[in-house]
């Protein structure tokens, strides 16, 4: 039986209308129109919703068939992640109707060169290393093992497509009789958690290359370490589901998937070695996942600002009732204090009067004088008679108000921590039917091993008999 029929080879997945203006414009401004408008027919970047736009045209080409539509759109585009994206997806198309790999691998080259041209650098790097691991693998299922090891060697080495490339890498080695290269590469790819693709076949490769190498001991060995991977890999799901139930998807996949605890093992520095973050990967690869957690990540963040507002609303409400104690107390506002001296005030004004009467020049002047004094103190007594009987009410209606607020966001924390609530839920049960099928993956895996390590015991036992009969 041949490499390629043994090994398990998991697929990979693999414009706008302008309006003249009516009036007549000036020869510059038209010339200028005119080359605005060339320059966009061209693909010249107007901005990344246009490029969305595009992209959503070309898909909906695509959906119905009108692939040659499709690639005409995604030609008028400017380089950058929705061109590319488009054109990975025009690949998938041909690889799936197509006999020969020629258009698809055509595509996917078009692909990585517009890939090139997206300013943002992680994104540019993974749909880069994603682009190359689906054209190595086309290549490789067409037999072109050569043009199948120069894609996947370009393959950054820190990406999360990086132990399928390995896998595969392997796998076109081994179909050119290199089998020690390619037990290299599945030795490389086994380093990586069992959460990423290509990871359990490597392990299964090892068997099978050291089988076809004519180590048949060591080929059991490998067959056997590979099942205990899978065991304790199955411990690891079982305890992942129960920590989940235990706390939810979202602390225990997205919150702690840098923590590097003894309750998860093999974890060190290295974020790709991590199985939390394998995991955390290989889970926020489904949209629906990547909705889910979104919603409780927003919620979450919004349940957080209400408490706050909460708090400070509490306090806020404290101050004011603090306030409204020491007025009403009488430490201001129209006590008797007030009224003394209003009333003395009126009797200094009554005297001033009577002294004036047959008072001279120069006296009556400082008379004058002081009764404007007097009567100045009197104004701000007056006015701050009025303040301190004001104040009161307005201390009062803040408080009515900071009450009223203080209701209002507890309301609405309510009804966010319900929908927090549900959305939480949600998510865990998306997550525990991820690793329910974590768990069957490595159930598969299990199998495929069990049953390799049985047909290698029942050949070693054909071929002692076969010697024992001679």
């Amino acid at each position: 039986m041949g490499l390629r029929a043994f090994l398990l080879v998991a697929a990979v997945g693999l414009g706008s209308t302008c309006v003249s203006a009516a009036s007549p414009l000036p020869e510059e401004i038209r010339s200028g129109l005119a080359s605005f408008r060339a320059a966009e027919g061209a693909g010249i970047h107007l901005g990344e919703a246009r490029q969305q736009a595009l992209y959503r045209e070309a898909e909906s080409a695509r959906a119905d068939g009108r692939t040659d539509d499709a690639g005409r759109i995604l030609a008028s585009m400017k380089d950058g992640y929705w061109a590319a994206l488009g054109y990975l997806n025009l690949a998938t198309d041909y690889a799936s109707t197509d006999l020969n790999p020629a258009r698809a691998l055509v595509a996917l080259r078009v692909a990585l060169a517009m890939a090139e041209g997206d300013p943002v650098a992680e994104r540019r790097a993974h749909l880069r290393n994603n682009l190359l691991v689906r054209a190595g693998y086309l290549a490789y299922q067409h037999g072109e093992f050569d043009k199948a090891i120069g894609f996947l060697e370009k393959v950054d080495l820190d990406s999360f497509s990086t132990p399928r490339a390995l896998y595969l890498h392997g796998l076109a080695l081994a179909e050119k009789g290199n089998h020690r290269a390619a037990m290299q590469s599945w030795h490389r790819a086994r380093k990586y958690p069992l959460a990423y693709p290509g990871v359990a076949d490597a392990w299964i490769g090892m068997g099978r290359g050291y089988d076809l190498s004519g180590y048949l001991g060591q080929s059991g060995e490998a067959y056997l370490a590979a099942n205990a991977a899978f065991e304790s890999e199955r411990v690891t799901l079982r305890k992942l589901a129960e920590k989940i139930g235990r706390e939810g998807a979202y602390k225990t996949l997205i919150l702690d998937a840098r923590d590097t605890g003894v309750d998860w093992f093999l974890a060190d520095s290295r974020t790709l070695t991590q199985p939390r973050m394998a995991y955390l990967l290989a889970f926020m690869e489904q949209p629906e996942a990547q909705h889910a957690a979104g919603r409780v990540a927003e919620l979450e963040s919004l349940r957080g600002q209400l408490e706050g507002f909460g708090r400070d609303l509490q306090v806020f409400e404290r101050a004011l009732e603090a306030a409204l104690r020491d007025v009403s107390s009488g430490s201001i506002g129209n006590g008797d204090g007030t009224e003394r001296l209003i009333r003395e005030g009126e009797a200094l004004l009554e005297r001033i009067e009577r002294f004036s009467v047959g008072a001279g020049k120069e006296q009556a002047l400082r008379l004058r004088a002081l009764r404007t004094t007097i009567a100045d103190a009197r104004s701000r007594l007056d006015l701050l008679d009025q303040r301190a009987t004001i104040r009161p009410a307005v201390l009062e209606s803040l408080a009515d108000q900071a009450r009223s607020l203080h209701q209002r966001n507890e309301r609405l924390l309510t009804a966010v921590r319900e929908l927090s609530g549900k959305s939480s839920e949600a998510l865990d049960e998306m997550a525990l039917t991820f690793v329910r099928q974590q768990d069957q993956r490595m159930t598969y895996a299990l199998d495929k091993t069990e049953q390799q390590v049985a047909h290698l015991y029942e050949y070693l036992a054909l071929q002692n008999l076969g010697e024992s009969s001679q």
